[in-house]
C-alpha cells in the first residue's frame, strides 16, 4: 500500500487581497517543504474537478449557485469580511471537493493506504447555505457522504484538529448519526461556536474547547483522556482528518502553543486508531495554518507519518 498526495495548481489560483492570511504563499510553502520527500511509496497525484452531485450530499443548489454567480471575472469579491474569490476561486474549490472523493475512493477500494489533500481554500467553515471564514465548500463534510453514499460504509469518523472549530463541518452533519465529529478547538475564539452542549441530533458531534496556552501537555492529555475513547467506542470504518495547524505556537491568529512534534504525535495516534477499526483507512485535508515555516515543517510531520504507517 502507499500514501496518495493531492494537490493541483488551479489551488494557486485563488488569490485573496493583499494582507490576508490565507493566500498562495501557503500552499508554495507546503510545496517547497515537500519536495525532498522522494519516496517510491508516496504518490503525487493532481487533484480532479470535484462534481456538483458530491456537493449537493451536504450544500443545497441554491449554495453552489451562490458562489458560481459571485465569481467575478476580475478581480476580488468579497462574500464576508473574511471571504473573498478571485477568477480562479471557484476552479480551485471545486479541485479540493474533487481531491477529497477522489482520496475516499482510492483509500475504500485499496488502491493506497491513505490520503493527504493540499488544497486550498479549505473547508471547515463553509456551513449549508453559507461561505464564511475563508472557506467556499465542506470538503470534508463532502467526503464523509461520499464515503456513506458511493461506498456505503455505516461509520465515519472526523477528527478536527484546526484551532478554529469546525462550525461549517457541524452544520453539515448536524443530523446525520452515521458520522462522529469531533473538533477541538481554542475558545473563545472565531467563530465563536463549539461548545461542548452542542452534541447533534443523536450525539454525534464532540467539540472539545481548549484554553488558551493549553500547550502540548494539556492537548496531548485531552485526547488521551477523551478523543481517543471516542474513536474507540464508535469504532469508524474510514477515518478522515481536517488538518489545521494553525494551533501552532508560532501561528499569529490563535495562541494554543502546539509544537509541530504535536502534530506528529496525534497522526500517529490516530493512525493507531484507524489500524484497530479501519484497516488503517485515514484521507486527510489541509485547513487553516498561517505561518509559513510553522505549516511547512507540521505539514511535513503530518505526511511523514501518513507515509511511514501506509508502508508496505
Amino acid at each position: 500500500m502507499t500514501t496518495a498526495l493531492f494537490t493541483h495548481t488551479d489551488c494557486l489560483q485563488h488569490i485573496t487581497p493583499p494582507g490576508h492570511p490565507e493566500r498562495v504563499d501557503r500552499l508554495m510553502a507546503i510545496y517547497a517543504a515537500l519536495d525532498g520527500l522522494d519516496d517510491p511509496n508516496l504518490q503525487r497525484l493532481d487533484a480532479p474537478l470535484g462534481e456538483e452531485e458530491a456537493i449537493l450530499r451536504v450544500h443545497p443548489q441554491s449554495h453552489i449557485d451562490r458562489v458560481k454567480a459571485a465569481a467575478p471575472a476580475d478581480g476580488y469579491v468579497s462574500l464576508d469580511a473574511d471571504t473573498h474569490m478571485s477568477p480562479g476561486s471557484l476552479q480551485a474549490a471545486m479541485r479540493g471537493v474533487g481531491a477529497m472523493t477522489k482520496a475516499v475512493d482510492m483509500v475504500l477500494d485499496g488502491e493506497v493506504q491513505n490520503a493527504f489533500a493540499a488544497v486550498r481554500p479549505p473547508g471547515h467553515h463553509a456551513e449549508k447555505t453559507t461561505p464564511m471564514g475563508f472557506c467556499l465548500f465542506g470538503n470534508i463534510a463532502i467526503a464523509a457522504k461520499h464515503a456513506l453514499e458511493v461506498h456505503g460504509l455505516s461509520r465515519v469518523a472526523i477528527v478536527d484538529f484546526d484551532v478554529h472549530h469546525g462550525n461549517g463541518t457541524q452544520d453539515l452533519l448536524w443530523e446525520e448519526e452515521r458520522v462522529l465529529f469531533i473538533s477541538s478547538h481554542q475558545m473563545p475564539l472565531y467563530p465563536g461556536t463549539g461548545a461542548p452542549s452542542e452534541t447533534g441530533v443523536a450525539g454525534n458531534i464532540f467539540n472539545l474547547p481548549f484554553e488558551p496556552f493549553t500547550g502540548s501537555k494539556g492537548f496531548r492529555e485531552a485526547y488521551e483522556r477523551e478523543v481517543f475513547p471516542a474513536l474507540d467506542a464508535f469504532k469508524p470504518e474510514l477515518l478522515l482528518i481536517s488538518a489545521g495547524f494553525d494551533a501552532h505556537a508560532a501561528d499569529p491568529l490563535a495562541n494554543l502553543n502546539f509544537t509541530t512534534e504535536d502534530f506528529g504525535w496525534v497522526t500517529e495516534r490516530l493512525c493507531d486508531i484507524a489500524e484497530t477499526h479501519c484497516d488503517g483507512r485515514i484521507v486527510s485535508t489541509l485547513e487553516g495554518g498561517y505561518d509559513l515555516d510553522a505549516l511547512a515543517a507540521s505539514v511535513k510531520a503530518h505526511l511523514t507519518v501518513l507515509l511511514e504507517r501506509g508502508q508496505p
